[in-house]
């Protein structure tokens, strides 16, 4: 019989935060996921790390504490960034077309990537389908040319610049973008214009055929029903995510990129003034908001935080940064299939803000 761990918290310069450690603690108990985990930085630059629950079913390991997650759609977030400073050096244009970059390429039943802008891709207003739900049930290798194919056998879901729709295909569209630009692996160029500038020594993009997670790491779980048990999904192909959801990071390192992202370190403040000009994005909760691969989401305290949010199999990830200096990210090791399950995590991340 597995044990359930005594939940741990670490902490440097002040008291922990049992609001957020009984938030965790909720998680896993209540909520039934495996794992749970976070870290907060508060304006002072004092940082907490939080666990709750079992690292490894099989073995009962702990949560290893900042343990390596896959980060999801927060990886679309470096994705615009770098798109974004290509913007900057003049050699993209934000309401230039996608045709202009890659002639010929994005056509479909009402597709035309003559009236597709790159801003269109960043902001999800494009209209092109999502390609996840067309790819095959058992994971396998992907090249973006696949995922990119997979979306374009579907019709548009709306005319360009029309209405806002979530969809993976654009993300892997700059990432594209972003190869026949620079002429360097989209992996190359998140690497050395994101991950070295910021020193984000436990942040990675997958190399091709890659299905493990180097460092420590709490395993990531799926199940088919909520009585059904546990399946362990830690190593897998993430190619299938891409420029829009492959990368693996920590909780700690996302709170350096976004808080790093919000001041200035990555981006001019025209690039970044862009970047936060929002539409509206309820697919992220409440009164959320959607820029160019960023997302605004209000705090009960008052005010808004930046980040994005990932979601990928085994793993679902939370957060982001204020602009005040305060930073906080939560990840789980599963996806939940429960709104309610999400909403608590959503709680949990505002408590981590608001303490």
């Amino acid at each position: 019989m597995i044990v359930a761990l005594a939940p741990q918290a670490a902490f440097a310069g002040t008291r922990p935060d049992r609001g957020v450690q009984q938030g965790l603690n909720a998680l896993v108990h209540a909520d039934g996921v495996p794992a749970a985990l976070a870290s907060v930085r508060d304006r002072h630059g004092h940082t907490r790390t939080y666990t709750a629950g079992i690292g490894d079913l099989v073995t009962g390991a702990e949560v290893p504490r900042d343990g390596q997650v896959r980060i999801g759609s927060n990886t679309k977030t470096f994705t615009a960034v770098v798109v974004l400073q290509l913007v900057a050096e003049g050699k993209v244009g934000l309401d230039t077309p996608i045709e202009t970059y890659l002639p010929g390429l994005v056509r479909g039943e009402g597709i035309d990537g003559r009236r597709i802008t790159v801003r269109h891709l960043l902001q999800h207003t494009s209209g092109l389908p999502n390609y996840v739900p067309y790819l095959d049930d058992e994971p396998r290798s992907y090249t973006s040319p696949e995922l990119l194919a997979a979306a374009l056998r579907h019709k548009a879901d709306f005319e360009p610049g029309t209405s806002w729709r979530y969809s993976n295909t654009n993300y892997v569209l700059a990432g594209m973008l972003i190869e026949k630009v620079t002429g360097h692996s989209y992996a190359e160029e998140v690497d050395r214009r994101v991950i070295k500038r910021l020193a984000l020594r436990h942040t990675y993009f997958p190399k091709p055929g890659e299905v493990d997670i180097r460092q420590r790491h709490p395993h990531g779980y799926d199940r088919s029903s909520a009585d059904a048990p546990w399946q362990d999904v830690t190593e897998l192909d993430p190619s299938w995510g891409w420029a829009a959801g492959q990368m693996v990071s920590t909780n700690s390192d996302l709170n350096r990129f976004f808080s790093g992202l919000l001041s200035g370190r990555l981006l001019p403040e025209a690039q970044l003034a862009q970047m936060r000009t929002t539409v509206p994005a309820e697919y992220f909760g409440p009164s959320a908001r959607y820029g160019l691969g960023l997302v605004s989401k209000p705090l009960s305290c008052g005010g808004v935080y930046w980040g994005h949010g990932g979601s990928t199999t085994g793993y679902e990830t939370r957060g982001g940064a204020t602009d005040d200096g305060r930073a906080a990210e939560l990840a789980v090791t599963t996806q939940p299939g429960d709104p309610a399950v999400m909403r608590h995590v959503d709680t949990v991340v505002d408590r981590a803000f608001c303490r």
